[in-house]
């Protein structure tokens, strides 16, 4: 008889009580669900994408943010054709308590928005984290040729059906966000995911007020403007065409040279004030009312990313950064 394979050996969870306890995340509530959304979150975009290496570093890194507090846990069906939930789920099912503990978050593809689609798309996504439901479920995008209220409806119905927790969009305009409520009769929605920095508030500006109005968090994704805000590519060093080709607004050359003058401004304030840059980042959004959610491939990422959550700096600090950010001081 073939014998059954041996699971994964278990990831204990850090004792309470330790001498090296990290900071608090903390949480936000999230109208409508049962979960609290975490106030700093884990993006999975690049996990799967890269070398066997880059994975083993990577599974490495979100085994860390979590024994150090990380629970939102942020990925989608589209990040390495499914590899990125799959390797998520590999380490989560590793980790003790994991499962009930985390705050997990998945995406269903632009390119399946008719309403059988959505519910294969929950499906297979739930397969390769090897969880029966996920906490929330977003529409990573909208797609013109297919109505939001059918969309809409299939991820109601897998609400009532309990295989999501809540739902929410990703990097949807107002005139979408009040489309797709309406096809809404008992859910609601309560995320919006864009992109939202200190340099690129373009497409959290557009949807500020009606999030606010609505009771919609904002997600935020490249909350430090893909290292600029932890201090990358000051002195000189060009990113590699992989962070330029996702960061177009912040990168493009004609703008480029006055954003990293701002950048070094910026690093002079911190500097000044004895606080992390990335602190100034991310408080910032905090104190606009958004959640951010950390790119990380490394473990000593996850501890210097936590050490700037755990330092927040003074409203006027923000205030003076937001001045310098929007090249009033530069």
């Amino acid at each position: 008889m073939t014998p059954s394979p041996k699971r994964p050996p278990r990831v204990p969870s850090r004792k309470k009580g330790g001498t090296d306890r990290p900071p608090a995340i903390g949480s936000i509530p999230l109208p409508g669900s049962k979960k609290a959304h975490p106030a700093l979150g884990v993006g999975l975009w690049g996990l799967g994408r890269w070398t066997a290496e880059d994975e083993a570093r990577t599974k490495a890194m979100v085994g860390r943010a979590y024994e150090r507090g990380f629970r939102w846990f942020d990925t989608a069906e589209v990040y390495g054709n499914g590899r990125s939930e799959r390797l998520l789920g590999e380490v989560l099912l590793r980790t003790v308590d994991a499962g009930a503990d985390s705050f997990v978050v998945t995406k269903v593809s632009w390119e399946h928005l008719r309403a059988a689609q959505v519910r294969a798309s929950l499906i297979n996504s739930l397969e390769r984290l090897g969880r029966s439901s996920v906490d929330l479920y977003l529409v990573h995008a909208p797609d013109p040729h297919v109505p939001l209220r059918e969309t809409m409806g299939a991820l109601e119905g897998l609400w009532k059906d309990g295989r999501i927790g809540a739902i929410g969009v990703s990097n949807f305009s107002p005139e979408e966000l009040d489309d797709a409520t309406k096809g809404l009769s008992e859910a609601r929605i309560v995320v919006n995911q864009v992109q939202y920095n200190l340099f690129d508030r373009e497409d959290a500006d557009a949807v500020r007020d009606y999030c606010r109005d609505h009771e919609i968090l904002i997600e935020a994704y490249t909350p430090l403007a893909r290292g600029l805000l932890h201090g990358r590519y000051l002195e000189g060093r060009a990113p590699p065409a992989q962070v330029t080709r996702f960061a177009q607004r912040i990168f493009e050359p004609n703008r480029l040279p006055a954003i990293v003058a701002r950048a070094r401004a910026l690093r002079e304030l911190a500097k000044e004030a004895n606080v992390p840059l990335a602190s100034i980042a991310l408080h910032w959004l905090r104190k606009n009312g958004a959640a951010p959610i950390l790119g990380m491939s490394r473990p000593e990422q996850v501890d210097s990313n936590l050490e700037a959550w755990g330092t927040r700096p003074s409203d006027s600090l923000l205030e003076q950064a937001d001045a310098i950010a929007r090249g009033d001081r530069a």
